[in-house]
């Protein structure tokens, strides 16, 4: 789903929570300041992909088969050398990664020692509120000195070596890490 898609998700909703029903094609096109047929376009591109179902010629006939989830974005983490670890609360919504009774967050990373896995400075990582990851999973790191990072974790020989995912960057190699969290999902916003 694109993050248009995303958008024209949660309003309508949004919209149906409000007023009780769904919003018509022409509200949905100036909410999103897009004319009526790239609107349609984007309700089209929702029902292929099993998200809303339309009622063949129903005004207002849109149902969410996918409800949108509001995770909280608790900060931001280093995907480089490791950074202070600052709270800055905000909202992300998401729908698809996340499962009922899990807790999750996100945050927004920067840096670019994970462009190998395909995360990119700027990007929101999903995390899943976890204290144990297994070898080569993505985790939000915590470190003695209180800074985070956003690493692969694998354990040798007693230590523990948190792996970038760019060939320029060395890893660190550390005695002891606090998981925060696991990597379940990435965000970009285009």
């Amino acid at each position: 789903m694109t993050p248009r898609q995303l958008e024209a998700l949660a309003f309508v909703e949004e919209f149906k929570g409000r007023h009780g029903v769904a919003p018509t094609l022409k509200e949905l096109a100036d909410h999103l300041r897009v004319s009526k047929p790239t609107a349609l376009s984007l309700l089209r591109r929702l029902e292929k992909g099993r998200h809303i179902r339309r009622r063949a010629y129903g005004h207002r006939g849109i149902e969410v088969l996918t409800p949108v989830r509001k995770l909280p974005v608790v900060g931001r983490i280093a995907a480089g050398r490791p950074i202070e670890a600052i709270a800055q609360p905000d909202e992300l919504d998401l729908f698809g990664v996340v499962r009922p009774g899990r807790e999750y967050f996100v945050l927004q990373v920067r840096g670019d020692s994970m462009v190998g896995d395909h995360v990119q400075d700027g990007d929101y990582v999903i995390c899943e509120r976890r204290s144990t990851a297994r070898d080569g999973e993505t985790v939000v790191a915590l470190l003695p000195d209180g800074q985070a990072t956003l690493k692969r974790l694998y354990r040798d020989n007693g230590r523990i070596r948190l792996q970038p995912a760019n060939p320029a960057l060395e890893p660190l190699i550390v005695d002891d890490v606090a998981v925060q969290g696991v990597v379940v999902g990435l965000y970009r916003k285009v």
